[in-house]
């Protein structure tokens, strides 16, 4: 599965958007831990590896001006400190 095949199966979070193929990583990954659940996060790792996510998150999260909610921020911090 593509990553736009993902984005396309979850039309709940990607509403703003008919290209999904035009999605980048960063915006998937971001948009997935900001609004998905558990299952969305399991099947986007399956896809991209959590090392990848775990390193695109870190540079998302260490912004001046993150988008990530604070607890959101402080769950995946620890989530892939112990499994990245």
């Amino acid at each position: 599965m593509t990553i736009a095949d993902f984005a396309k199966k979850r039309k709940n979070i990607f509403w703003s958007t008919k290209n999904y193929s035009g999605l980048s990583n960063d915006a998937v990954v971001e948009s997935i831990l900001n609004y998905g659940d558990m299952d969305d996060v399991k099947e986007l790792i399956s896809i991209l590896g959590i090392k990848e996510i775990a390193q695109i998150f870190k540079e998302q999260a260490n912004k001046p001006r993150a988008n990530y909610r604070p607890e959101i921020k402080n769950y995946f911090t620890l989530y892939f400190q112990k499994y990245a």
